[in-house]
């Protein structure tokens, strides 16, 4: 079932890149920053594949994956920001999280919040989903925009190198991915666990 849904996904994806275009790859990154479940390591390496077969600009490619991340960011910044408090506020505690979290994380996204966008742009999964606490954390929206660019372009650019460099074996990313992915959801799962650990004690 799972594969099949990749696939699924693949096919979609190929026919909004292959009929729109740039505006194709913008709109689909712009989804998936925006927290919706639009794989950018299936989107940028097909793109590089059309930068192989000379359809697509290797640079054009790579800012419009770049410009796509920053709309579909500014999206779920914007949405944390004048949504999430209260989300947290009246359903919070099914996640754990209350008032005091908010706090937290407001003076955290002020202190580290440059660091925390800049390097979390480089990460599958998390990159997906950092813009809606910092806009929860109340980050400036100044320095969010700018390292989320700063972010997003060398993760951009590297994908869609990677789909020009494989050519017509593109897909073959995806699989190397999905072992990233396992890596870091353990990663993540620990670090929830170490949290509660710590609280408990």
């Amino acid at each position: 079932m799972f594969e099949g849904l990749i696939n699924y996904a693949i096919e979609v994806i190929i026919h909004w890149i292959s009929f729109l275009g740039y505006p194709g790859i913008v709109f689909l990154m712009s989804l998936e920053s925006a927290c919706l479940p639009v794989p950018s390591e299936i989107v940028l390496p097909f793109s590089g594949f059309l930068v192989y077969r000379g359809a697509f600009d290797l640079l054009f490619a790579s800012l419009a994956g770049t410009l796509g991340c920053l709309l579909g960011s500014v999206v779920a910044y914007y949405f944390g920001l004048k949504k999430g408090r209260n989300l947290i506020k009246n359903h919070g505690k099914y996640f754990f999280l209350n008032e005091d979290h908010l706090e937290l994380a407001e003076k955290w996204f002020h202190k580290y919040g440059d660091k925390a966008i800049f390097f979390t742009r480089l990460m599958p999964i998390v990159r997906t989903f950092i813009s809606l606490p910092a806009g929860i954390g109340k980050m400036n929206f100044k320095k969010f925009v700018i390292y989320t660019i700063l972010g997003s372009f060398p993760w951009c650019f590297a994908l869609v190198y990677a789909g020009f460099l494989l050519g017509p074996y593109w897909m073959n990313i995806i699989n190397l991915f999905h072992k990233f992915d396992i890596f870091i959801i353990m990663g993540l799962i620990g670090m929830i666990i170490f949290y509660f650990w710590k609280r408990k004690k």
